[in-house]
């Protein structure tokens, strides 16, 4: 019954996502925002939503565990198994400075939760975390490199398309407390550490969204959305989901984390830079070798 509840939370979590981000961008054509902001800023927040709904309940519930396994197993999950499956389908060529510079945010940020092992989140570290957020959402809408002309969705009405984000966010809450108290609960049967539940099931779980985002750029062979979406959802999860649930409680990072995880997320995000770097495209072969490490990564951590 427990798995059932976890696989109807995911699922929950998915349908949410998907409403938010087609209302999202709807509204956002509504209100002219660009494409560009539409698709990195819009988009990218609102694939982070299901994060943001399991953290916070899982904060509030005292599991925090849960939270920052969720974070930071989503991160690498975007990393190495939707920007492997997308570029496996349709390499990403043509990377410029923009996405470059993305990725060296992310390697940052990754730095930086390392250095949070020594210390515990707080309100002090949300609200930092927010406004940091904020600003480097505004200067990516200020440079408008990427056009993400193809990802077609339907258009709605301004009162429909607000109707359908919040809609997807109480499927998308409802969805992280059903999945959430599963997971502990499946946790508790089978002996397995919270931490780990949130760096697999939850974390997969909720990267879905970007999974599902990135397979149909890639179909559609444009794929600077989908690595936008990638980078910039990552940023989402440290800065935004972090942040936010720092408001609702104070934690700290388990040590395993600092030990193998955490640098696991720099050592990844930086092989992806120097691909950027060195052959300026991400194609099949990093595909392969991203699903070879994700694989390899759930067996090292069960």
């Amino acid at each position: 019954m427990d798995i059932f509840l976890a696989i109807i939370g995911l699922g929950l979590l998915v349908l949410g996502a998907e409403i938010v981000i087609r209302g999202s961008i709807s509204f956002g054509k509504k209100i002219n925002i660009s494409l560009f902001a539409i698709g990195v800023v819009i988009v990218a927040g609102g694939t982070s939503l299901p994060e943001l709904a399991s953290s916070i309940n899982a904060v509030l519930n005292n599991y925090s565990d849960l939270a920052l396994g969720a974070v930071v197993g989503s991160n690498i999950a975007n990393l190495v198994l939707v920007m492997a499956a997308t570029t496996i389908i349709f390499p990403i060529v043509n990377i410029n400075k923009n996405q470059i510079n993305q990725a060296w945010i992310n390697i940052f940020l990754g730095i930086f939760l390392i250095f949070m092992t020594f210390f515990y989140f707080n309100y002090i570290f949300g609200i930092v975390a927010i406004l940091t957020l904020i600003y480097l959402m505004y200067i990516q809408m200020q440079k408008g490199e990427i056009d993400n002309t193809e990802i077609d969705k339907n258009d709605y009405s301004t009162i429909i398309s607000l109707i359908l984000i919040v809609l997807g966010i109480i499927f998308l809450v409802f969805g992280s407390d059903l999945l959430v108290s599963s997971a502990i609960e499946i946790a508790k049967k089978y002996n397995v550490s919270e931490a780990v539940i949130g760096l697999s099931l939850i974390a997969f779980g909720t990267s879905l969204p970007e999974l599902v985002v990135g397979i149909l750029s890639a179909i559609k062979k444009k794929v600077d959305f989908a690595l936008g979406n990638i980078l910039g959802s990552n940023i989402y999860n440290v800065l935004g989901v972090l942040g936010i649930s720092s408001l609702f409680g104070n934690f700290t990072l388990p040590e395993i984390f600092l030990k193998q995880d955490l640098l696991i997320m720099v050592a990844i995000t930086s092989i992806v830079l120097i691909f950027m770097l060195s052959m300026k495209k991400i194609g099949r072969i990093y595909g392969i070798l991203g699903l070879s490490i994700y694989v390899s990564y759930l067996y090292y951590i069960f």
